[in-house]
């Protein structure tokens, strides 16, 4: 077969197609080039001017201020820390805070959110409209009404101390928070935590062994009464063998207050509910979408091996709705992370009140510190979403997708 030769016409235009795409390459990198010039000269700009500022108002630039003593006292602190510690004190005992309501926050959300979504895809017609009617009411108020509504309405609502609500005359609420027993270290607490460890390593390993059996073998192994008892037989052995791990510190109401016990501050309590039961409307949502894109005969072949309706969401439809349900996910973990610093309206004490609020307002550090705040969300924010990646990675894995 022969080549009939490409007519004038034809070479012109690709000789012009090429000239132009060549300028447009150079063009492109040009532009990039000039977008780059561009931001470098506005980042000098901002820091000139910030200086200029600074200078202006006497005020000293950089990081010395946070060996400085901070002088006031925090109402929440996971670490020993007292008035005349320094700000880097101050901005650790606001980060443990953030953390702490965050990762229970995560936890009871996850929890609540996995129970509303299977309530909405419920046959029961109750209990399917009262989980739907939970999602379109929680989900369309503001958060922070949320947060103020628990605070002021609820909280604050409650008697004083010497009227307090006694928890089976062991734990104790009234409107200045929950009063817990305090647990206080024996030697026998190492034996306890590495027994409670090695029932918890045990247990996943009889989970792993059971999946396997099930997706290789189509064996279905019941392990739950086996990983109660390593969940409670180890310690317990451990407890007799080595002694009590800990002794309770009971809380007594002496005067117009309690003395012993812990007490977890009402706005700690206000802020966790309104997290968790906020976030978890989004993630019923989120839960119930990935379950309903699980083919139906899923659901079918499962029964019809003879596993429970339970055992087949367990161990068959949900592990392959993970794979829609994880992106979503993360993204209100990540949310709920960041709706944390809405504390700052009832005075929690987490990073932005502590820190960028308080320690802000006395050393005027504003750049320094409005710039490690930013720092210190974005870590977290990276962190969660590598676990949450690395998590459907495995997931991937194990599904063998």
């Amino acid at each position: 077969m022969s080549i009939q030769p490409r007519s004038p016409p034809l070479q012109f235009g690709l000789r012009l197609k090429r000239a132009l795409g060549g300028r447009a390459g150079w063009g492109g990198f040009a532009l990039q080039v000039a977008f780059v010039i561009l931001l470098a000269w506005i980042g000098f700009e901002i820091a000139a001017n910030a200086r200029a500022n600074l200078e202006t108002q006497h005020i000293t630039s950089g990081f010395g201020f946070l060996k400085n003593t901070a002088g006031f006292d925090v109402s929440q602190n996971l670490i020993p820390y007292s008035g005349s510690d320094s700000y880097t004190r101050v901005f650790l005992v606001g980060l443990l805070n953030t953390l702490l309501v965050s990762v229970i926050g995560i936890f009871f959300a996850t929890v609540i959110g996995f129970i509303v979504a299977l309530g909405r895809l419920s046959p029961n017609w109750l209990i399917s409209r009262v989980a739907g009617a939970y999602v379109e009411l929680i989900r369309n108020l503001p958060l922070l009404f949320q947060i103020l509504f628990w605070y002021l309405a609820v909280l604050a609502a409650l008697p004083g101390p010497r009227q307090s609500i006694s928890l089976f005359g062991v734990f104790f609420l009234n409107n200045r928070g929950l009063i817990v027993p305090t647990p206080i270290g024996e030697p026998g607490l190492l034996p306890f935590t590495i027994s409670v460890v090695l029932a918890i390593l045990v247990s996943f390993a009889l989970r792993a062994y059971a999946r396997a059996q099930l997706f290789g073998k189509g064996r279905s192994i019941t392990i739950w009464p086996y990983v109660i008892g390593l969940l409670i037989g180890l310690p317990l052995v451990s407890g007799l063998v080595f002694g009590a791990p800990f002794v309770l510190e009971w809380p007594v109401l002496r005067g117009f207050n309690f003395a012993g016990g812990s007490r977890v501050i009402p706005e700690f309590v206000a802020l966790l509910v309104a997290l968790s039961t906020y976030t978890a409307a989004f993630i019923a949502e989120i839960v119930r979408a990935g379950i309903l894109s699980v083919h139906r005969g899923q659901m079918e072949a499962g029964l019809s091996l003879g596993l429970k309706r339970g055992s087949v969401l367990r161990q068959i439809v949900v592990p392959q709705a993970l794979r829609v349900i994880l992106p979503p996910l993360t993204n209100q973990y990540l949310n709920l992370t960041k709706n944390s610093s809405l504390a700052v309206a009832i005075g929690y004490p987490d990073l932005v009140s502590v820190f960028a609020g308080t320690t802000l307002s006395q050393t005027g550090q504003a750049i320094e510190i409005i710039g490690i705040t930013m720092g210190v969300y974005l870590l977290i924010s990276l962190v969660t979403s590598a676990i949450m990646s690395f998590y459907g990675w495995r997931l991937s894995r194990s599904l063998g997708t």
